[in-house]
């Protein structure tokens, strides 16, 4: 797990509560994404604005590919931190996303995708589109991948992402009803939970621990969390199989 904060990180600008304050790294937390070492290589899900930092401090060297929850900024506004792969790689990096995440990378970052001749290569993203969307599986780095429709609110359709009996879901506040069978039977669930009180785009911790229940994963880990839960004290209160995500945290495949 690369990050695990929400979409203004933890600690919070401006704020000084105890969990913003926080000695505990746990309650330190940059903005969500995770990646899976998968038999083809590094899949990234989402490239968060903390990009450069998380794969650094996680001695990631090389990404081989990406996958794409949704548009938002937290989601998306780290990609330009990807454009010294294609030296690695040997060709642009292969994004995997729906139609208006790659509407809104073309615009977000429009310099990449111009005919001007740049000085020297490396100077923008160099990078290829695949076009996914909610209801058929693919193949990527030699890895089945389920996109998993869910809810961000009234007005965002967003993708979680089975992976074998790993499923991730972040931004997330209602799950459609085609959607829980494709929740059955897991070993991991990492679901999204922001905070203790109820919120108009995601599952406060509450309702996350109410479908975490229902869906019945052997581990739920919870991710996209605000400074409103404190590592420890949240984790006291869970149930049996469930806990807080943290930056840094490793699952087995």
């Amino acid at each position: 797990m690369l990050g695990t904060g929400t979409s203004v990180g933890v600690p919070m600008v401006g704020c000084g509560c105890h969990v913003c304050r926080s000695i505990d790294r746990r309650n330190h937390r940059t903005r969500c994404a995770i990646i899976l070492g998968l038999p083809g290589g590094n899949l990234l899900i989402d490239t968060p604005p903390d990009l450069h930092w998380q794969l650094v401090r996680e001695q990631i060297g090389i990404v081989n590919a990406v996958v794409y929850t949704h548009e938002h900024a937290d989601h998306i506004f780290g990609l330009d931190d990807l454009r010294l792969m294609p030296f690695y790689l040997g060709h642009a990096v292969p994004l995997y996303c729906e139609e208006l995440v790659e509407a809104r990378i073309r615009k977000s970052y429009d310099y990449a995708f111009t005919n001007i001749k740049h000085t020297h290569a490396g100077a923008v993203p160099a990078l290829t589109f695949h076009r996914i969307d909610g209801a058929t599986p693919f193949d990527v780095l030699e890895t089945r991948l389920t996109p998993i429709p869910l809810q961000h609110g009234p007005r965002f359709n967003v993708l979680g992402f089975r992976i074998h009996n790993v499923a991730y879901c972040t931004d997330v506040n209602h799950i459609p009803t085609n959607s829980w069978g494709l929740l059955e039977g897991l070993d991991v669930l990492i679901l999204g939970a922001l905070r203790r009180e109820p919120h108009p785009t995601h599952f406060c911790l509450e309702e996350a621990v109410a479908v975490a229940k229902k869906v019945g994963a052997k581990r739920t880990i919870f991710t996209h969390i605000s400074h409103d839960l404190e590592y420890t004290q949240t984790n006291a209160e869970l149930p049996d199989a469930m806990e807080l995500g943290y930056d840094g945290l490793r699952i087995d495949l």
